[in-house]
């Protein structure tokens, strides 16, 4: 098995397995989504540098071990993954994301073309038509929000967890109650779900079929936050992307079901050749 390593470059924490021989295949940079940190992808990591692909995922500004960088807005967040790229000196990449991490993460791929080579989109958005769920709206709406976030404690955000998925356990809940430990971070939460307007994404129309990417759109089909819906709605937009809705997996679909989820990822890339 892959040894995973915590390591930190430019004042951001990330995770990195690596495979036992020297690759020319593409590094995968996964991107986690909210509330998770680099903590959600173990077996993603694993299982592709036992593929031979060296991988990485950051904590991107304000989760896990990487401390916020206010204002923690998406625009941040997408200049994060750039500096980040840059840092650990890549070149070229495989894609991995989820949730957040797949606004952030296709955002920038579209902002730098030629860098991403391979796509892995789960349970994400990228349309300017997108409509937020409810606790997102309230973290958006003033007031609501700073009450919200702000009357957060560890104990009712691990409950929280443990409802949304059977894979959240105690050290999940130590790993992502990171985000929420300062009131830096709380800030930086509501910054990015504030800068979160879909409108922003009519300047990216098309671009995702102009990348003309391999591209596996993995999805929980009980996704109450990101309906399976927008896994096909991503089949439309991007010409022959391959979709896999795993039964028994909702909006977390890594947490669900990590081992099938992690075999698919790095098969999919394997089979993609870059």
């Amino acid at each position: 098995m892959a040894e995973i390593e915590l390591k930190r470059a430019d004042g951001i924490a990330y995770r990195e397995a690596v495979p036992e021989n020297d690759s020319d295949l593409a590094p995968a940079l996964c991107l986690h989504g909210f509330p998770e940190s680099s903590y959600m992808w173990p077996g993603v990591l694993e299982a592709l540098a036992e593929s031979g692909r060296r991988a990485v995922a950051p904590d991107l500004p304000g989760f896990g071990d990487s401390p916020p960088d206010l204002p923690g807005t998406w625009e941040r967040q997408v200049e994060a993954v750039e500096r980040f790229r840059a840092e650990v000196g890549v070149d070229r990449v495989a894609l991995v994301v989820h949730d957040w991490g797949g606004l952030i993460g296709l955002r920038w791929a579209c902002d730098h073309p030629g860098v991403a080579v391979a796509l892995v989109v789960s349970n994400t958005g990228f349309f300017p038509d997108g409509k937020w769920h409810g606790m997102a709206e309230a973290m958006r709406t003033p007031g609501e929000g700073e009450r919200l976030i702000g009357g957060l404690t560890r104990e009712g955000f691990g409950g929280l967890l443990s409802t949304l998925s059977p894979g959240f356990d105690e050290r999940a809940t130590v790993e992502y109650w990171k985000a929420f430990e300062t009131e830096e971070g709380r800030r930086g939460v509501l910054d990015l779900y504030r800068s979160g307007d879909f409108e922003k994404l009519a300047a990216y129309d098309g671009r995702l079929a102009e990348l003309a990417l391999p591209t596996l759109v993995l999805w929980g089909r009980d996704d109450a936050f990101a309906p399976v819906a927008g896994a096909y709605r991503f089949e439309r937009e991007i010409p022959g992307a391959e979709v896999l809705v795993l039964d028994g997996a909702g909006h977390f679909v890594y947490a669900d079901q990590p081992e099938r989820a992690a075999r698919e990822v790095a098969s999919f890339l394997s089979a993609s050749g870059v």
